[in-house]
């Protein structure tokens, strides 16, 4: 398995095998592309349960979702938060979402876990977003918050589980 370079990233996307919309051509880096902030959040309910973590819970029954230009991130708090951007990859790559160095050292956490993207997706990513700084921090929509890095897999595969089509956080 390869990382793609800047020069292989767009080879892919001339041959349709990878596809970004919108696509920022200056996004590019040398082995990743910046994807940036949506409007669209999702904030935590204050519940005051305890919940059972299990395959069936369902996020969005304890989240609300909320359309804004900015949101205020508190210190502790986590929300979600999704890409402008979507992906499509052919069954043969799969790729990798990372946080971004300015916001690491401020102690912004863009992907809690979820930082692998498997062969075949067609969607837009969710943003895990947690606040772990002193400080509340406001995060715009437009905002480069993270890179996705492009491999190459060995044989092919295509993703098809929950989220397969998620366009919302």
């Amino acid at each position: 398995m390869s990382i793609l370079t800047k020069n292989e990233i767009l080879k892919e996307v001339r041959k349709g095998s990878i596809k970004i919309i919108p696509f920022n051509k200056s996004a590019l880096g040398p082995g990743s592309i910046d994807l940036t902030l949506s409007n669209k959040f999702r904030v935590f309910k204050k519940l005051k349960k305890v919940m059972d973590a299990n395959e069936n819970l369902n996020y969005q029954d304890i989240t609300k979702l909320l359309t804004t230009d900015s949101i205020v991130v508190k210190p502790g708090e986590t929300i979600l938060g999704i890409t402008q951007e979507k992906i499509t990859l052919a069954s043969n790559l799969c790729g990798w979402l990372e946080g971004r160095s300015r916001f690491a050292r401020l102690g912004l956490l863009v992907h809690i876990s979820a930082s692998f993207m498997q062969p075949g997706i067609s969607n837009r990513q969710v943003l895990e977003i947690s606040n772990m700084g002193a400080v509340s921090l406001r995060l715009h929509a437009g905002t480069k918050m993270c890179q996705f890095i492009f491999q190459k897999t060995i044989g092919k595969a295509k993703y098809s589980g929950r989220f397969v089509d998620q366009k919302e956080p």
